[in-house]
């Protein structure tokens, strides 16, 4: 339901498999950076924690190299979800970061993964959920911490890309390996 509307081929979007109490629930989050010529640079977010946003912006722009503060920013979830777990954290990084390099997430691509103050990509729990929810929404890759990559296989063959830090995370998949 949450992706039915979803262009594959649309910038600033990528899915994440979120966990809403124990069932696995694919959702589509939304990025846009645009340039501003206010003092005070407009961030907004919509089914995500404000706070957590601006942290993991910070993140990518001391560990990934990404760009400084200053570009407004907007962030959405789609369908109305709130999204409160740390696991969205490289979804939401890996979104805005391809954003800013100006790339679009080939479709049949789902990402997850919690970032840390380092930049590192944490394992998050649940993981084979995750997996198997992707595969059976019709995905074939998924992102997602190194540590997590050793769970059990999904039912169906995905391509994992494990990943150890959010920058190794930003050059995979369409364009850098």
């Amino acid at each position: 339901m949450f992706l039915s509307r979803r262009s594959g081929d649309t910038s600033g979007t990528v899915v994440f498999p979120a966990i809403e109490g124990t069932r696995p629930l694919l959702v589509e989050v939304q990025a846009l950076v645009s340039q501003t010529f206010l003092a005070i640079p407009r961030r907004t977010t919509l089914g995500v924690d404000y706070n957590r946003v601006i942290l993991l912006c910070a993140i990518l722009e001391k560990k990934a190299g990404g760009l400084p503060l200053q570009p407004g920013r907007l962030v959405n979830v789609a369908g109305g979800i709130q999204v409160d777990e740390p696991a969205a954290d490289l979804a939401l990084c890996w979104r805005r970061g391809r954003i800013v390099q100006g790339r679009v997430i080939p479709p049949g691509t789902a990402v997850f993964g919690e970032v840390g103050l380092g930049g590192e990509v944490r394992a998050v729990p649940m993981a084979e959920m995750r997996l198997n929810e992707a595969a059976k929404m019709g995905f074939s890759r998924v992102v997602l911490p190194a540590s997590n990559a050793g769970a059990p296989r999904s039912e169906v063959p995905l391509e994992l890309l494990p990943v150890r830090h959010v920058k190794e995370a930003l050059s995979r998949v369409g364009g850098g390996k």
